[in-house]
């Protein structure tokens, strides 16, 4: 009966964690991408700044369109414009 359990229960935060990581590839596909003038009109709608993939203090928003679009903001080219 405990396995039986056990199963029931990975079973169910597998389903469950497909199902966050579906929410957030769909969420970043209906991104429309910007060019932000300065770091600080980009960080009031990104906080942890946009990135084409890497980690700061803040998660950054990932998406190599918009990054594309505000590399000029990456001034230690580290693939993350405006990290905080």
């Amino acid at each position: 009966m405990k396995k039986y359990i056990s199963a029931l229960l990975m079973g169910a935060v597998l389903i469950i964690s497909f199902s966050f990581s579906t929410m957030e590839v769909e969420g970043a596909a209906k991104v429309k991408a910007v060019a932000y003038k300065n770091c600080t009109e980009l960080n009031k709608v990104y906080k942890g700044g946009v990135s084409k993939g890497g980690k700061t203090k803040y998660k950054p928003f990932v998406s190599a369109e918009l990054y594309k679009l505000n590399e000029k903001s990456d001034r230690d080219n580290d693939g993350i414009a405006c990290e905080k």
